[in-house]
């Protein structure tokens, strides 16, 4: 079986990540479940979401409810204690170069599946009345704020826990926040078809508990929340880039 955790994977905290899948990975041995010894990070990640063998994984929102609902089953959600999200919520932060944006804006999007980085843009820019321009698939939140500093791009929209590992790791400058998304439901940890989700859950608050606590504080994990699969497919899907 695999495990991945890829959407928050940055090196500067590979030895936390890693530390809280030994934490995972232990509590599910205790269980009678052989849990791979390692994290599995030279691999699409659609190709990891969708391998049958999977044992545990993080995904997105849009991903999930467009195409991984009915191939796999959620364990639970991270809560990030994000300001202005409840309990296994997020949002995006919406970046700019310029405290006055053009009439249509140039946009990065860091890619066409993302919830955050592109459907929630879109639901905010319908929200409010303000046009899009021409897209850059950048391939990262990261990428999408630099084409953004840089002025290749007018305007693009970050998962608000990655702006935080942004902020501390990458300090950018250049850029303004003139807004934040609609919470929506946290990018979800999930598991295969043929495995006991309810055990996943049950060791997965396991390893938060015995977590040294500042691992914890640097994952920014406060804790899980299980929220329902309808909560997540509600969530509109937006038109293709």
């Amino acid at each position: 079986m695999i495990a991945a955790l890829p959407m928050y994977d940055r090196p500067e905290l590979r030895g936390q990540t890693d530390a809280f899948w030994a934490a995972m990975r232990d509590a599910l041995r205790q269980r009678g479940i052989d849990a791979p010894d390692a994290l599995t990070r030279d691999r699409d990640p659609w190709d990891i979401w969708q391998d049958p063998t999977l044992l545990f994984a993080q995904t997105c929102g849009l991903p999930y409810r467009s195409r991984l609902h009915t191939r796999v089953q959620l364990v639970a959600s991270p809560d990030f204690g994000l300001p202005g999200c409840g309990p296994g919520f997020y949002n995006s932060v919406i970046l700019s170069g310029t405290t006055a944006l053009p009439a249509t804006p140039r946009i990065a999007v860091n890619d066409a599946f993302s919830q955050s980085g592109w459907a929630a843009l879109f639901d905010w820019s319908e929200r409010v009345g303000q046009p899009l321009g021409t897209v850059t698939v950048t391939g990262s939140h990261a990428a999408s704020a630099r084409a953004v500093a840089d002025g290749q791009a007018d305007l693009c929209a970050v998962d608000a826990q990655t702006w935080r590992l942004i902020s501390r790791f990458d300090r950018p400058t250049g850029l303004f926040e003139i807004a934040r998304t609609d919470p929506t439901p946290a990018l979800p940890y999930i598991t295969g078809a043929a495995q006991d989700a309810a055990i996943l859950r049950v060791a997965l608050s396991e390893a938060l508990r015995i977590l040294d606590p500042e691992q914890r504080r640097a994952l920014n994990l406060a804790g899980v929340v299980s929220i329902p699969p309808a909560d997540y497919l509600s969530v509109p899907i937006p038109p293709n880039l």
